[in-house]
C-alpha cells in the first residue's frame, strides 16, 4: 500500500499562487495519483458527484501526468471527462456548468522542465483552506495501474466558444485583421475559430511545436519585438495571445504594442460596468485613479486571494470582479452585457478581457482608450534561479532597514513615504515612484514591480532594482 500523505510531503510539489508546481521529474505517477485522490476526498467532504473533468496543456509532460491522474480517479470509482489540450479557462467554465470538480494539467508560463495541477471545486477554485486540507489527508491506495488517455470530447471547447458568441455579436470584429500568436497555448486550435465567428479576417502566426513558456507579466524583448514586426508585415488591428494554459492575455495595439495586463482589465471592466474589484496589490494604481468602480479591495497576488475577497464584495454589490497584473480576469457575480447574461466565471480567462477591450474600442482604436487612463505606467520583470530564501532576506532587509535598503538599490537619493508588506515589499517614494519586490509563488524567482511617470522610466527602474539584487 501507498502512503498519500508522506507521498506528498516528500514530493517537491507545493501549492503556490495557483496550484501545485514543481520540476516534472517529481510528479511521478504515485504522486500525481496521490494529489489526485487527496483532492477527490476533500470535494466528497462537501459536493456530491461520480464525474471529474479534466485537461492538459501542450507541456510533453502533460499526457503522462493527466493518465495517472486517470487512473488514480479510478480507484475511487470517479469517471474522468478528458477534454484534451484547451485552456483552462474552458475547463473550468464547463466544471461548473456540470457541477463537478476538476483538474488542469499545467504549468501555465513556467519552464517546460516543470508543471503542475490546477485544483477546481464544482463551484470554482479550490481555496488556500482546500489546499491546507488536499495536504492533510491521510489515506493508503494499492498499486496504479496507469492506462492510456481515454478518447478526448470537445464538450468543454464548444461551450467555451460558445459563451462569447452568445455574448457578443457576429459583427463585433467586422472590418478588422487580427493576428493569433498560436505558439504552445492551450487555446491555439480555438482562438482563430472564434475570432473568426465575431467576424474577424485572421492571421495565424508563430504556432510552435516546442513548448514556449510565455510569461504575461514579463514578456520577452524578444516577443515584444515580433509583435512589432508582425504589426507592420500585415497591418494588423490587433494581435492577440494567451500563457501556456490560456488564462493570460496578451493584446496588441495598433502600433504592436501590447497592453500591461491590468491595464487591459481595467478597461475590460469599465466596459462591463462592473461596481468593485478585488486586485492584487502589484496592480497599476490607475485602477483606484481612475475613478470608475465603487470600491477597489487589493488583496495578496494570487487568484485564490482575489476570490475571497469576492465575499466580502458581494453582500454590498451586484456586477463585482477581479483581475491580475497577468491580465488574467475573474468575473466573480453574473452581469448583464448589453442586455445579454453573462454567468460568473471566478478563474482567470484570457478572452473576456480582451474581446471586450476590442468591443469598447469599436470603429476607433485602442490606443485612444489608454490614453484616456490616468497616466502612471508599470513594468516588471523577474530574477530566475533565485532561491526563495534569498528573497525573503533581501525583504527582511527591506522592512527592517528601509533607507539602508533603498542605498543598497541606487537609490538613497529618495524616502520612503510608505511601505506595504501585504505580498512582499512595495515601498512608495517621495517621488510618486513605486518599487515592489516579491518571491514567486510558482518557481524560484524574485519579481519586480515599478510604477513610474512613464513606461521608460518604470522599465528601467525594474532593470536597476533586479541589476542591483543580483549584484548584491
Amino acid at each position: 500500500m501507498i502512503d498519500s500523505k508522506k507521498l506528498i510531503r516528500n514530493s517537491n510539489i507545493a501549492f503556490g499562487t495557483s496550484g501545485a508546481r514543481g520540476l516534472v521529474v517529481d510528479f511521478k505517477p504515485e504522486v500525481c495519483a496521490a494529489f489526485t485522490l487527496a483532492f477527490i476526498q476533500v470535494m466528497q467532504l462537501k459536493f456530491s458527484f461520480t464525474r471529474l473533468a479534466l485537461a492538459i496543456d501542450n507541456r510533453p509532460s502533460s499526457p503522462e501526468i493527466a493518465a495517472a491522474c486517470i487512473a488514480a480517479a479510478q480507484l475511487l470509482g470517479i469517471e474522468v471527462d478528458y477534454y484534451g489540450v484547451i485552456p483552462t479557462p474552458a475547463l473550468a467554465f464547463t466544471s461548473m456548468l456540470d457541477n463537478v470538480p476538476a483538474i488542469m494539467v499545467t504549468g501555465s508560463h513556467i519552464p517546460f522542465d516543470r508543471n503542475g495541477l490546477k485544483f477546481y471545486r464544482p463551484d470554482g477554485e479550490i481555496t488556500k483552506a482546500d489546499e491546507l486540507a488536499i495536504l492533510a489527508v491521510d489515506e493508503t491506495f494499492s498499486e496504479l495501474i496507469v492506462s492510456d488517455l481515454p478518447v478526448v470530447s470537445k464538450r468543454a471547447r464548444d461551450k467555451y466558444i460558445a459563451r462569447y458568441l452568445d455574448l457578443f455579436s457576429p459583427t463585433l470584429l467586422a472590418g478588422k485583421l487580427i493576428g493569433i500568436y498560436e505558439h504552445s497555448s492551450a487555446g491555439r486550435d480555438l482562438y482563430a475559430t472564434l475570432f473568426e465567428q465575431l467576424g474577424a479576417e485572421v492571421v495565424r502566426l508563430g504556432r510552435s511545436d516546442q513548448f514556449v513558456p510565455i510569461d504575461t507579466e514579463a514578456v520577452s524583448i524578444q516577443d515584444i519585438e515580433i509583435a512589432k514586426r508582425w504589426q507592420r508585415e500585415y497591418r494588423l488591428d490587433a494581435l492577440f495571445s494567451t500563457d501556456g494554459d490560456g488564462d493570460r492575455p496578451l493584446l496588441s495595439d495598433e502600433t504592436g504594442t501590447y497592453l500591461r495586463g491590468d491595464i487591459l482589465c481595467l478597461l475590460a471592466a469599465q466596459f462591463l460596468e462592473i461596481e468593485a474589484l478585488a486586485i492584487p496589490v502589484s496592480c497599476n494604481s490607475a485602477v483606484e485613479a481612475c475613478n470608475s468602480f465603487k470600491q477597489v479591495l487589493r488583496t495578496k497576488i494570487g487568484s485564490p486571494y482575489v476570490i475571497e475577497a469576492f465575499a466580502d464584495l458581494q453582500t454590498q454589490y451586484k456586477s463585482i470582479a477581479g483581475f491580475e497584473a497577468n491580465g488574467g480576469f475573474l468575473l466573480g457575480s453574473n452581469i448583464d452585457v448589453g442586455g445579454v447574461p453573462l454567468s460568473a466565471l471566478p478563474t482567470r480567462d484570457a478572452l473576456l478581457p480582451a474581446l471586450s477591450v476590442l468591443a469598447m474600442a469599436g470603429d476607433g482604436n485602442i490606443f485612444s482608450l489608454i490614453a484616456k487612463l490616468p497616466k502612471i505606467f508599470t513594468a516588471s520583470d523577474r530574477v530566475q534561479n533565485f532561491e526563495k530564501q534569498r528573497s525573503i532576506a533581501l525583504i527582511e532587509l527591506g522592512i527592517e532597514a528601509p533607507k539602508e535598503f533603498l542605498n543598497k538599490l541606487s537609490l538613497g537619493q529618495f524616502d520612503v513615504v510608505s511601505i506595504d508588506t501585504t505580498d512582499g515589499l512595495r515601498i512608495t517614494l517621495n517621488n510618486g515612484d513605486v518599487v515592489h519586490l516579491r518571491p514567486s509563488g510558482n518557481a524560484p524567482e524574485l519579481r519586480c514591480y515599478a510604477e513610474s511617470h512613464s513606461v521608460e522610466s518604470a522599465t528601467s527602474l525594474v532593470n536597476n532594482v533586479l541589476a542591483c539584487v543580483v549584484g548584491l
